[in-house]
């Protein structure tokens, strides 16, 4: 593992992609070597937003050598403001929240430590994004438990896909296999696998939700499970590799 620069940024987006935040946060952890261009990543958190949980996972894959970014997606107002607007933006496949994550890859590709090349991984909401994003200008998608777009066509034309689902996550129940097959009929490059161990939120290394809601998510199969976030690490590490490194 490479040792890693970490920081809080601000950023003006890219003021040439219409309908960007104004003032759009996010957390940026690169390999400390200013003389070394790597490959970039959007890292696109969960509806809890940008947490510790996810900032350690963003630290994970720049000390694997790459330049990993992950905005605020409700940087324009907070969860109370901008929670229902980003999941319409999901549900639709428009709106703030596919400017922002452009403004962030072109952002990226700007960076005289990045070789130009932009991947995107994404964790539940953020797994959404992630694949409604392949077909977008990305190089590469790992989106986790994502919710699928209702048509599999919105997925012509996507760079290659690694995606990871739980079997006991009842809210996803079939969407690997339904995923499988849409990108393997439209000839997609891809790895899908499903975790029969696994619920939803299995790549977490701590239970995130409030801590009113925690009980219930224990009910509901969803948080940590080590062993098949291991192995789903292992699995985008080589397809990054190959794909994006």
């Amino acid at each position: 593992m490479r040792t890693i620069h970490t920081t809080m940024i601000e950023f003006a987006g890219a003021t040439r992609v219409q309908g960007v935040s104004a003032r759009l946060r996010g957390y940026l952890a690169r390999p400390d070597d200013p003389d070394a261009a790597v490959p970039g990543v959007v890292m696109v958190h969960e509806a809890w937003g940008l947490d510790d949980v996810l900032t350690r996972q963003a630290d994970h894959l720049a000390g694997l050598g790459y330049a990993v970014l992950a905005p605020d997606m409700y940087s324009s107002g907070g969860p109370a403001r901008c929670l229902v607007p980003t999941f319409r933006a999901l549900r639709t496949g428009r709106g703030r929240a596919f400017a922002d994550l452009e403004a962030c890859r072109l952002w990226l590709t700007e960076q005289p430590w990045c070789t130009g090349k932009v991947g995107i991984i994404g964790f539940c909401m953020g797994g959404g994004f992630a694949l409604l994003t392949a077909p977008r200008g990305f190089d590469v998608s790992a989106p986790f438990y994502g919710m699928l777009p209702r048509d599999p066509r919105d997925l012509q034309g996507s760079c290659p896909i690694v995606a990871s689902y739980g079997g006991r996550d009842s809210g996803l129940v079939g969407a690997a296999a339904k995923l499988e097959r849409a990108l393997t009929e439209l000839g997609v490059p891809h790895d899908v696998m499903e975790y029969p161990a696994a619920g939803h939120s299995f790549m977490n290394d701590a239970a995130n939700a409030p801590v009113p809601l925690r009980p219930l998510m224990k009910v509901a199969n969803i948080g940590p499970e080590p062993g098949s976030a291991a192995h789903a690490w292992g699995r985008v590490e080589a397809f990054f590799a190959e794909h994006l490194a």
